[in-house]
């Protein structure tokens, strides 16, 4: 990661004021976590200036992120062997975190 300048900065402000928590994850010391409720994503500092999304945001488990599976004919949030179902309203939450976060990661027109 970049040393963080004063555009990542403004970024991070912009995503603290909207509700954002930034959390470590030290298997991802490399990237910035944030997280609301019960969603988190990982977000990458760019040379450019940029903050952007890493990867796909997942539901937290513990204190880790989750990923989503297919399993059984069901979807499924999973961290090691620890796992939770993709109910409707936790892929709900999930949509309107990502949808959030993007909005905030954007930049101003």
């Amino acid at each position: 990661m970049p040393e963080l300048t004063p555009s990542h900065v403004a970024v991070l402000e912009k995503l603290r004021d909207s509700g954002f928590i930034f959390v470590a994850f030290p298997m991802y010391a490399n990237y910035i976590g944030v997280r609301k409720g019960s969603c988190a994503a990982l977000l990458s500092a760019q040379e450019s200036g940029d903050v952007r999304l890493f990867g796909d945001p997942g539901w937290m488990i513990g204190q880790q992120i989750s990923v989503r599976i297919s399993r059984g004919g069901s979807d499924w949030f999973v961290w090691k062997q620890q796992s939770v179902e993709a109910t409707p309203a936790r892929l709900a939450e999930l949509a309107q975190f990502t949808t959030d976060l993007l909005r905030t990661l954007a930049p101003a027109p």
